[in-house]
């Protein structure tokens, strides 16, 4: 699992070829950061879908055909749902590729690790996993916390903010048209952080889940707003409020999708020393920044790929430098 550094990793010489899988508001995400990296080439957008409208215009295929690009694609983002489509779905590209991937249902996690890994290393491909924001960056940080100051406290607070993992989920229950579900930090909980009272605090009372649903005509409400409120690891954990409302009502109300969140460990360096360490991201398009992530650490796949390493990763196994298109010198001389 050691990251090898080799001289010049970063002399590659070429650009990363790249393939997306799936076309939802991430997998536009990851087309529009492709323009911003210019060491990348988009070669193809992968989809269920035989007819696609792309916003780069870039060519489009059917998964189905997904492995005639082996020798082609360096790398394949997948930019499907943690509920149902990456874990079945990621091991079998990896099978065939390097990959990427936001996978983020937190409690199954490991689980995931496993199936990811073992088709990686006996594919001989790099998969990197659960790199978005949380799980991946927010996760550095609860690393550096508790490395940082040992004896504190860290706590994780999402939103106010549109979840797209839970809005995805909900939108697979029978009868859903269309759905957005908003977490919201409970503000006395976060505030008892901030204070260094160091509370012990259940998911549930650090958050409370908020869901906009559009239904088909005649699902039965009742159902579904119990099946959202008891689906496990999304929301029987939490309060749940669930509103019924138009397909209007959600385009006009509900159509953003900010995001954002803290990371937060406290601890004390001395007897009475207290100190507080806290990360934050405030987002006006959450797909569009989990897609900017996924890129830099596709450019991390490509490197340890070619590094001869082998098996899933996450963003605690991946040094830095290796998401940044400088050299180790440009780095030193701008960052430390």
């Amino acid at each position: 699992m050691a990251c090898i550094l080799l001289s010049g990793h970063r002399k590659m010489g070429k650009k990363i070829k790249v393939g997306i899988v799936g076309y939802g508001n991430l997998g536009k995400g990851v087309e529009l950061a492709m323009k911003l990296n210019p060491d990348f080439q988009l070669e193809a957008i992968f989809s269920r879908r035989d007819s696609l409208k792309t916003k780069t215009g870039v060519k489009t295929e059917n998964i189905s055909d997904i492995e005639k690009y082996r020798g082609i694609i360096d790398v394949m983002i997948l930019c499907g749902g943690s509920a149902t489509d990456l874990h079945d779905q990621a091991p079998q590209i990896a099978s065939l590729y390097n990959t990427v991937d936001s996978y983020d249902t937190h409690a199954r996690v490991p689980e995931y690790y496993e199936k990811l890994n073992e088709a990686a290393e006996r594919a001989g491909t790099v998969s990197i996993m659960s790199a978005g924001w949380d799980p991946g960056l927010f996760s550095m940080y609860r690393l550096l916390g508790e490395a940082v100051l040992p004896t504190g406290k860290g706590y994780t607070f999402w939103g106010k903010g549109v979840s797209q993992g839970h809005s995805s989920a909900i939108r697979k229950i029978p009868g859903v048209k269309n759905a957005v579900q908003y977490t919201i930090p409970i503000d006395k909980a976060l505030n008892m952080v901030r204070t260094g009272q160091n509370p012990n605090l259940s998911v549930g009372d650090k958050h409370e889940r908020v869901c906009y649903v559009v239904v088909e005509t005649g699902a039965d409400q009742t159902e579904i707003s119990e099946t959202i409120k008891n689906m496990p690891d999304y929301f029987q954990d939490y309060n749940t409020t669930v509103h019924f409302v138009s397909e209007e009502e959600l385009e006009l109300h509900h159509s953003g999708m900010p995001h954002g969140g803290l990371v937060i460990h406290t601890g004390n360096t001395g007897e009475d020393t207290k100190q507080r360490i806290e990360f934050s991201l405030t987002l006006e398009s959450n797909p569009e920044f989990t897609a900017s992530v996924l890129v830099a650490y596709a450019r991390a796949a490509y490197r340890l790929a070619r590094e001869g390493q082998t098996g899933a990763r996450t963003v605690l196994d991946i040094p830095l430098s290796y998401l940044s298109p400088k050299t180790d010198a440009q780095l030193r001389k701008d960052l430390i």
